[in-house]
């Protein structure tokens, strides 16, 4: 459910645009499917785990709209970012 200090460093260099960059929209986004790939995987074992799917849900909206905000303002980007993380349109 949690990313490890090492996936989460790769995930920045991966996404970052530049050197000192761990904030920008495309990091953000992809810390944020990690995180829901593995609540994802916890929700398949605890479905009745009402907590853990309103955070899912919480994260899934804040990466959509991270998602729209990127594609209003560089379209190429957008389709970039969720091809490299293999998300649905």
């Amino acid at each position: 459910m949690t990313v490890s200090k090492e996936r989460k460093q790769d995930l920045i260099k991966a996404f970052q645009a530049n050197p000192t960059d761990s904030g920008s929209a495309d990091v953000q986004i992809a810390l944020l499917t990690e995180r829901i790939n593995g609540m994802t995987a916890h929700m398949r074992l605890a479905p009745r785990d009402y907590s853990s799917r309103r955070g899912l849900l919480r994260m899934v909206s804040k990466r959509r709209s991270l998602l729209d905000y990127v594609r209003k303002h560089d379209p190429q980007r957008y389709l970039d970012i969720i091809g490299k993380l293999n998300i649905r349109k």
